[in-house]
C-alpha cells in the first residue's frame, strides 16, 4: 500500500474553517463533522495516514484531549483504524465516494444517504403502490394541524371528544397504577392483558352475542393491526380476498399489503351482494364484511345473506373478517347482533376497536379468532407480537368492569341519536341539490348521494377551506361505479348548533360545483 500524508493539514481540513466565539458549536463537535465529511466524501482516501493526536491539536490549535476524543469516535465509527505506522483513513467499500457525494464539507454521510435513497424510491415493494392515498394525504400544510384532531366539521370517524368523561378515566387510570405496579413496566402477553381480555370478552357476551372465551380474545393497536393480524394468520400472497365497494379503506390496505389478491363486491340495502357464480369463478380466501353498520353505506347485512356466507365459507374452506364497526350506536330498534355468534364454530374472525366508543388516541382494538385457530396461532402471536400499553389496557379493563364503559356508551347512544336526526332536517331544509341519504339507523355519520355531474372530490376539498372535512363516497370505491359520488357526513364530533349554516355552505359549494 503506497502511503499517502496529509501534509499540510489546511489542504483538507481548514477549506472550512473551524468556528470560534459565541454561538460557535464546540471544537470537538467541528472537528469531528470535519473529518467524518472528508472521510466519507473522499477526500481522504482510504489508506491516508493522520498525523498524530500533537500534530494535529497544534496545527489546528486546539487541545490534544480534543484531537484524540475525535480519533477514538472515528475509530468506534470505523473510518479510521490503527496500524504499525500510524492511524489510516480505514476503506469504506464504497468505491468513489466523492464522486457521488457531491455534499459540502461539514455535512457528513445524510447527503450520500439521501441520493442513494431517492434512486431507490423507484424499487419499493410493488406492494406499496398498491396503497392508494386517503383524502388527508392531499391536505395541505395548514390544514392538516386542524384535521389531525378531528376539529373540523362533518369529519367521519371522530366521536364526540367533548363527550368523554375524563374523570371516570382518570379513576381508572390510577387504579390501573396502583394495580399494575412496576411489574407493568415489562412486558405484558402478547395477545393483551389477561384483565382485558376477560372483561372484554364478557361484554361482547352480552352486548353483540359474540361466542368466545378470554384465550380467543387478541387486543391490538387498533382495527387497523387486527386486520392486518387476520391477513398474516390465514391468507397467503396471492389469495384472494373480497372486499365491499364501495368499503372501508383501510381493509383494502391491509389486503393490499399482504399481497392479497382484491375483488370488490358489490353493496345494495341489504349489505354486501355476492353475484350469482363468484364462488365458482372467484372462490376468496378472505372475505371482509360490516355486517351490523356497512361502512360507508349504513346497510345492515341481511339474516339470510350472514348465513349463506357462513355456509359457502364453510364449503370453500375460506375465512370471514366481520367488521362490527360503529354497532355499539344503533338509533331505531335494539342492537344488532353480531354475525360471529350465529353459529358456533363459524370460519368468522371478530373485529373490533374503541377508537369510535372512546378516543381515538387509546390506539387499542382487537380480534376474537375461532376458537380452533386461536389455538394454532398461539406460537405467531408470542414471536410477533410484543404485549405493551399495559396501564391502558389495565385501566380500559377497569372502565368496563366498573360499568363506566356501558354507561358511555348509552349517553354517546343518545347523543348521536339527536344529532343524526338534527342533521338530516338540515340537509333536508337546506341542501338545494338533488341528493340521498343513506344510513342513519347506526353509527356517527351520513352519507349524500350527489348527481354524478358534482363531483365529490373537488366538492370535498372545496370544503376544506371552511373547516369542513367531509370525504368522498368515491375515495371508498376500488372501482369507477356511476352511483358512487356523494359526501360522507360525520356527525359525531360536530355540534347540531352547527348544521344549518354548514349545510347552507356545503350546498352553495355543490351548486357552483354543478354550474362550473
Amino acid at each position: 500500500m503506497s502511503e499517502l500524508h496529509v501534509s499540510p493539514v489546511a489542504d483538507v481540513l481548514l477549506q472550512t474553517p473551524l468556528l470560534r466565539g459565541p454561538g460557535a458549536e464546540p471544537l470537538q463537535r467541528q472537528l469531528l463533522q470535519l473529518l467524518r465529511s472528508a472521510i466519507w466524501a473522499g477526500r481522504l482516501p482510504a489508506g491516508c495516514r493522520l498525523p498524530g493526536s500533537r500534530a494535529l491539536a497544534v496545527d489546528l490549535a486546539v487541545s490534544r484531549n480534543s484531537v484524540t476524543a475525535v480519533y477514538e469516535q472515528l475509530g468506534a465509527e470505523g473510518y479510521i483504524e490503527p496500524s504499525r505506522q500510524g492511524t489510516r483513513v480505514a476503506a469504506l467499500g464504497r468505491g468513489n465516494a466523492s464522486a457521488q457525494a457531491g455534499q459540502a464539507v461539514g455535512a457528513g454521510p445524510a447527503a450520500p444517504l439521501s441520493s442513494v435513497a431517492g434512486q431507490a424510491v423507484g424499487q419499493m415493494a410493488e406492494r406499496v403502490a398498491r396503497v392508494r392515498p386517503g383524502p388527508a394525504a392531499t391536505m395541505t400544510p395548514a390544514t392538516v394541524g386542524s384535521a389531525s384532531d378531528g376539529a373540523q366539521a362533518f369529519r367521519p370517524g371522530v366521536p364526540a371528544l367533548a363527550r368523554f368523561p375524563m374523570s371516570a378515566w382518570k379513576r381508572s387510570v390510577d387504579r390501573a397504577y396502583q394495580r399494575g405496579g412496576v411489574s407493568a413496566l415489562g412486558y405484558g402477553d402478547p395477545a393483551g392483558e389477561p384483565a382485558l381480555r376477560q372483561a372484554l370478552s364478557h361484554h361482547l357476551a352480552v352486548a353483540r352475542g359474540v361466542l368466545c372465551t378470554p384465550e380467543q380474545v387478541v387486543i391490538t393497536e387498533g382495527a387497523q393491526e387486527a386486520l392486518a393480524l387476520c391477513v398474516r394468520l390465514v391468507a397467503n400472497p396471492g389469495d384472494t380476498a373480497w372486499l365491499e365497494d364501495p368499503g372501508y379503506r383501510g381493509a383494502q390496505t391491509a389486503f393490499a399489503c399482504g399481497d392479497m389478491n382484491l375483488v370488490p363486491m358489490p353493496v345494495d340495502g341489504a349489505g354486501l351482494a355476492v353475484p350469482e357464480g363468484a364462488w365458482a369463478a372467484q372462490p376468496p380466501r378472505l372475505v371482509y364484511t360490516s355486517p351490523s353498520h356497512q361502512y360507508p353505506t349504513g346497510a345492515v347485512l341481511s339474516a339470510a345473506r350472514r348465513l349463506a356466507l357462513i355456509q359457502q365459507a364453510q364449503r370453500h374452506g375460506a375465512w370471514l373478517i366481520e367488521d362490527d364497526y360503529d354497532s355499539e350506536f344503533r338509533h331505531a330498534g335494539e342492537l344488532i347482533g353480531a354475525m360471529q355468534g350465529l353459529q358456533p364454530g363459524a370460519p368468522v374472525l371478530y373485529v373490533g376497536t374503541f377508537s369510535k366508543t372512546l378516543f381515538p388516541a387509546l390506539r387499542l382494538g382487537f380480534v376474537v379468532l375461532p376458537a380452533a385457530l386461536a389455538a394454532q396461532a398461539h406460537t405467531l402471536l408470542h414471536e410477533t407480537l410484543r404485549g405493551g400499553h399495559r396501564f391502558e389496557q389495565l385501566a380500559l379493563a377497569d372502565f368496563i368492569d366498573t360499568g363506566q364503559f356501558t354507561r358511555h356508551l348509552g349517553r354517546m347512544r343518545r347523543l348521536y341519536r339527536r344529532r343524526q336526526q338534527a342533521l338530516r332536517e338540515a340537509l333536508a331544509q337546506h341542501m338545494a341539490v338533488p341528493h340521498q341519504v343513506l344510513g342513519g339507523d347506526s353509527g356517527m355519520h351520513l352519507t349524500v348521494q350527489l348527481p354524478p355531474d358534482c363531483p365529490d372530490t373537488a366538492l370535498a376539498e372545496a370544503a376544506r377551506a371552511y373547516d369542513m372535512a367531509p370525504a368522498p363516497l368515491s375515495r371508498f370505491a376500488l372501482v369507477p361505479r356511476p352511483g358512487c359520488n356523494g359526501l360522507v357526513l360525520g356527525y359525531g364530533n360536530t355540534s347540531e348548533s352547527q348544521y344549518p349554516a354548514l349545510v347552507q355552505r356545503l350546498s352553495a359549494l355543490a351548486l357552483q360545483a354543478l354550474q362550473g
